[in-house]
């Protein structure tokens, strides 16, 4: 009984110990000095807009999304240009993804636009808050795309390679005498003669 009561108390000893370790890198993961912040996503929703204000709103929001698109298109880009093909993977990638969200959102406007003419405030509130929604993974999708890395980020100038001989290894193959002694081989005989 008292041995697996030790190993009980061993078992949750352990267990808190490694919430302790992942609670500390959590958090030092969050607090990297020269991290850029992740974007600020629309927490609390403008509930209390009209149909058309919803609508203004909602078109005001598509240049800065296609703005973020062309922001990743000149990364991708110029990744190209470098033949970085780890870069261009990551941010084709983004690029596709946030092109998809973008073309969700146009799709969306006119149905938010026949609300707003219908004054439908239920139906404008649902198409402006995925419009929205939307709108914030275009953003989340640029700032990933600012930190995909590429293949010339791991080093950092020219790879040089020192080698150092220890002298005191004794007979040192690379040093061959000056005068070798040669000798010359037999000649070859038949074995049958």
């Amino acid at each position: 009984m008292g041995i697996n009561h030790r190993a009980g108390r061993r078992f949750w000893a352990g267990l808190l110990a490694a919430g302790v370790v992942c609670a500390f890198g959590v958090a030092v993961a969050q607090e990297q000095p020269g991290a850029p912040a992740p974007p600020e996503l629309a927490t609390q929703r403008d509930v209390n807009l009209s149909p058309d204000q919803m609508l203004t709103q909602a078109r005001s929001y598509m240049p800065g999304m296609e703005q973020g698109a062309g922001a990743v298109r000149k990364q991708l880009s110029e990744a190209r240009q470098a033949r970085d093909v780890v870069k261009v993977l990551c941010l084709n990638d983004k690029l596709n993804q946030i092109d998809v969200a973008i073309r969700a959102a146009r799709e969306r406007l006119p149905n938010l636009e026949l609300a707003a003419g219908r004054k439908d405030t239920d139906q404008a509130r649902h198409e402006f808050t995925v419009i929205q929604v939307l709108r914030d993974r275009v953003r989340s999708l640029v700032a990933e795309a600012n930190q995909c890395i590429g293949e010339e980020t791991g080093f950092i100038g020219d790879t040089q390679i020192t080698v150092d001989i220890d002298p005191t290894i004794p007979d040192d193959p690379s040093n061959f005498p000056d005068d070798p002694l040669i000798s010359q081989p037999p000649t070859v005989s038949s074995p049958t003669q």
